[in-house]
C-alpha cells in the first residue's frame, strides 16, 4: 500500500494538464479537444490499447498487469464543464466565453491520467484495468450512454469506481459510505389550465395563478406531512411560468421542479402523491391540470465489497483517521450511478478544501489535491487486483 508521499513528485505535471484542460473546457458529448488531449497521453504513456468514440467523446483504456491474470475493474472520470461564466480569476481561467469547469471534471480527468501514467510503468496487479473517460456527467446521460453502448460486457468490466471532489471536506481527506450515497433524481412539470380573464375582474375567472400556488404550498405537505421524518425526499419548486400583462389573468400556469429521494419507493411516491396534489387542488377551482414526470439519474448505491476496497485503499494513503466511513449520504445526483447498477463497485468523495461549491462562478479545483486522487487510485487497483 503505498503512502501520499510518494506521489508528491508527479503534481507540477498533473496541474499542467488539469490547467491546460480548465483554459479549454468543453459541453456534453462534444469533447473533441478534450478526448484528443486525453488519447495522445495515453499513448504517449506506453498504453497501446485505447479505445475513442464510445458515447460520442467517451474513451476506454487497458492496462495490463504483470502479476497475472485476473478481473477487470473499472476507474470512471467524468470529462466535461458547464454552461457558466467563470468568475475564479485565475490565470488559466477559461479561454471559451460562456463555459467553465465548475464541478473538477478536469481535475478528475487530470488524476486519472495521473493514475494512468503511474500504473503504466508499474504494473505491480494482475488483470486488468479499465481506465473510463466519460463524457456528459452534467447531461445526466453519459453514464447511461455508455453502458448501453456494451462497455461493462464488452471490455469485461466486473467493478467499477469513481471518485467526486468535495469543497468543505479539507485536501487528505476521502468520504464514503456503504449503500446509498446520493439520491435519484426526477424532475416534473405540472400546467395549470383555467379561465383567464381582465385582471379588475376576478371573479370572472378561476385565477390559473392562485390555483399554481396552493399547488406549491400543497407539495411542501407531502414532505412534512405524508413522509417519514426519518426518510429523505426533497421536493422543489424551481421554474413558475405564467402571464404576459399587467392586466391579463392568464389561462394557463407552468410549475416545473425537481424530485430527490434516497429510497426507490419514494420515487413511486413522489410521482403519484405530486400528481393527485394538483389535480385535487385544481379541480376545487374548477380548473385542470396537465402532468409530466420524469425520471432522471438513478439512487447511486455503494456496494459493500466495493466500499470495503475503497476504504482500505485511502486509509493506506492518508491513514484511518483521514476517511470517513459512514459519510452522509448527499440529496444531489450523479450518473454514475448508471455503471453502479450494471456492476458492483463505490463512489468516493475527495477534501477540494475551502473552496466555492461546485457550479458557483467562482468555483476552481484545488491542485493540491492531484496528488490524492492519483495515489487512490494506485493503491485502489494494487488492493482490489492484488495477487
Amino acid at each position: 500500500m503505498h503512502r501520499i508521499e510518494e506521489f508528491l513528485d508527479m503534481k507540477n505535471e498533473v496541474t499542467e494538464w488539469r490547467r491546460h484542460l480548465h483554459r479549454h473546457p468543453e459541453l456534453n458529448y462534444k469533447l473533441y479537444n478534450t478526448a484528443n488531449f486525453v488519447t495522445e497521453k495515453l499513448a504517449s504513456f506506453g498504453i497501446n490499447n485505447i479505445e475513442t468514440g464510445i458515447a460520442e467523446t467517451g474513451i476506454v483504456a487497458l492496462i495490463q498487469g504483470e502479476l497475472g491474470e485476473g478481473p477487470t475493474i473499472g476507474l470512471r472520470a467524468d470529462m466535461d464543464a458547464l454552461p457558466i461564466s467563470e468568475a475564479s480569476n485565475k490565470p488559466w481561467a477559461s479561454e471559451i466565453p460562456g463555459l467553465m469547469h465548475g464541478c473538477g471534471h478536469d481535475g478528475h480527468t487530470a488524476m486519472l491520467l495521473g493514475a494512468a501514467k503511474y500504473l503504466t510503468a508499474t504494473r505491480n496487479f494482475k488483470g486488468v484495468v479499465a481506465l473510463i473517460f466519460q463524457p456528459a456527467e452534467e447531461d445526466g446521460r453519459g453514464a447511461q450512454r455508455m453502458v448501453q453502448e456494451g462497455i461493462m460486457d464488452r471490455f469485461g468490466i466486473s467493478q467499477v469506481f469513481s471518485m467526486h471532489n468535495w469543497p468543505g471536506m479539507p485536501v487528505g481527506q476521502f468520504a464514503i459510505c456503504d449503500g446509498a450515497i446520493s439520491s435519484a433524481l426526477d424532475e416534473f412539470d405540472i400546467i395549470v389550465k383555467g379561465k383567464g380573464g381582465h385582471a379588475a375582474k376576478p371573479h370572472l375567472t378561476n385565477d390559473p395563478i392562485v390555483i399554481a400556488a396552493q399547488i406549491i404550498i400543497g407539495l411542501q405537505t407531502l414532505v412534512s406531512r405524508k413522509t417519514d421524518s426519518q426518510e429523505s425526499l426533497v421536493i422543489s419548486v424551481t421554474k413558475l411560468n405564467a402571464g404576459t400583462a399587467y392586466n391579463v389573468i392568464p389561462e394557463s400556469v407552468q410549475i416545473s421542479g425537481t424530485v430527490r429521494t434516497l429510497k426507490s419507493g419514494l420515487r413511486d411516491f413522489a410521482e403519484k402523491h405530486i400528481r393527485s396534489c394538483a389535480e385535487g387542488i385544481a379541480s376545487g377551482f374548477d380548473a385542470h391540470v396537465e402532468y409530466t414526470h420524469r425520471r432522471l439519474e438513478p439512487l447511486m448505491f455503494n456496494h459493500t465489497k466495493g466500499t470495503t476496497f475503497a476504504i482500505s485503499a485511502a486509509r493506506g494513503l492518508v491513514g484511518h483517521d483521514a476517511v470517513d466511513s459512514n459519510a452522509k449520504p448527499s440529496m444531489g445526483s450523479e450518473d454514475f450511478a448508471y455503471m453502479l447498477e450494471a456492476r458492483p463497485g463505490a463512489y468516493i468523495r475527495l477534501g477540494n478544501g475551502p473552496t466555492p461549491y461546485v457550479h458557483d462562478p467562482a468555483y476552481d479545483f484545488n491542485d493540491e489535491a492531484l496528488p490524492y486522487g492519483i495515489g487512490y487510485w494506485v493503491n485502489l487497483t494494487e488492493t482490489t487486483l492484488s495477487p
